[in-house]
């Protein structure tokens, strides 16, 4: 078995596809968040377990939209509303569901109106298909803590609610009706405070503002550094790095990854350092209690797990049927795929032994993460079928 090793030293790295922030509905933007949906607990009670499940670190939640056929929605703390793939509501025969009743195990939620949003991009780059969005007036209902060592979320009535186990409670506020709370970071040798938004449907662990590292003087750029993927609301590339710590209240990680985005905070506020996502959030029991206002981060037993880097330099989209056809959309040079030979537009048909029909982008993306024997990667180019050679490293 190939297991990951990370480097220490505060370099700047290259990322590959995962790292880049997740696809999300274009949904119009809230200033405040919006009215909360109304929850019914089965039995009379005042929670639920829900039997999650985690992709890339994002969290996706069984959602029966009227009583219909199972989907999987992803929960964004950052979209105003939560809404559904027109497609999705097509197949389950839903394409305007006049009050829109969410049907989770032990738990259901009245929602006012159920948008129609397309989310273009998601199935290619997050490898399984996109049926919707959980956003902050299903947040605003509940309490919903998220653990995601042990890969579960529970949702309380939030009346009662009081976390039971250690960690610590740290004030939320709202940015453009986003989440955000005050962290600490080092990128180059200085520490600085500043707000985060905290987004569930962020990959990496972290965003930075190009703009806020500016005007902080955070130069990544004299470090050696690579592109990452262009973004998917945009053709901005961003650069990956790794800065020296993160810090949420007493909690600080060593060597966390950075995305450096071309990007605009919520609201364009200028005082917003960035975004924290689910990198940096499955280090912990993650509590969001929008009722009083309140974020609690509970170091799990993953806290002192290490970011690892993609090593091979490969940028790659799912299609076809059940996004089976693994797609090489870019190759960057001087890197573990370049020397390998692979070309943007070859097709990956297998790893190994593993034929493309048994594997998945998140998987392969985890494969690309471990060090270890090279892969022997199946290439389909221009008809031909090729067998080429890929042995991982470090891009430091």
């Amino acid at each position: 078995m190939k297991l990951p090793v990370c480097a220490a030293s505060i370099a700047v790295l290259l990322l590959g596809l995962s790292a880049s922030p997740s696809p999300r509905p274009q949904a119009p933007a809230a200033s405040v968040p919006q009215g909360p949906a109304a929850v019914r607990f089965a039995f009379g009670g005042n929670a639920a377990q829900i039997p999650a499940e985690f992709v890339s670190n994002l969290v996706m939640l069984p959602v029966h939209v009227n009583q219909s056929q199972p989907s999987l929605f992803e929960l964004d703390s950052t979209a105003a509303v939560s809404s559904v793939d027109p497609g999705r509501a097509a197949e389950l025969g839903l394409p305007n569901p006049p009050v829109p009743i969410l049907n989770l195990p032990g738990v259901d939620i009245t929602f006012a109106s159920l948008p129609l949003v397309p989310n273009a991009n998601f199935s290619a780059q997050v490898g399984r298909p996109y049926e919707g969005t959980l956003g902050n007036d299903f947040l605003m209902g509940v309490v919903a803590e998220i653990d995601y060592a042990r890969q579960t979320v529970q949702l309380f009535d939030s009346a009662p609610y009081k976390y039971s186990a250690h960690g610590t409670t740290l004030k939320m506020i709202f940015v453009a009706g986003r989440p955000a709370v005050q962290a600490k970071f080092n990128a180059t040798g200085k520490t600085i405070e500043a707000t985060f938004v905290v987004d569930t449907a962020l990959g990496t662990s972290l965003l930075i503002y190009d703009h806020y590292a500016d005007a902080h003087k955070i130069h990544y750029s004299h470090i050696r550094n690579f592109a990452a993927d262009p973004e998917p609301d945009g053709t901005q590339d961003a650069v990956v790095a790794r800065i020296r710590s993160f810090q949420i209240g007493p909690y600080q990680v060593q060597g966390p990854l950075a995305l450096f985005s071309k990007r605009e905070p919520p609201g364009k506020d200028p005082r917003i350092a960035g975004e924290i996502g689910g990198g940096m959030l499955r280090r912990f029991i993650v509590v969001f209690n929008y009722a009083h206002q309140q974020m609690v981060f509970d170091p799990s037993s993953d806290f002192h797990s290490d970011d690892v880097e993609d090593m091979s330099g490969i940028s790659l989209l799912a299609s076809g049927p059940a996004l089976k056809l693994f797609t090489v959309t870019r190759v960057r040079s001087g890197t573990p795929g370049s020397d390998a030979g692979i070309q943007k537009g070859d097709i990956i048909e297998g790893i190994d032994e593993e034929p493309a029909a048994d594997l998945s982008l998140p998987a392969i993306h985890r494969l690309f993460r471990q060090l270890g024997d090279p892969y022997k990667l199946i290439i389909s180019r221009n008809g031909k079928t090729l067998t080429l050679t890929l042995k991982l490293r470090h891009l430091l």
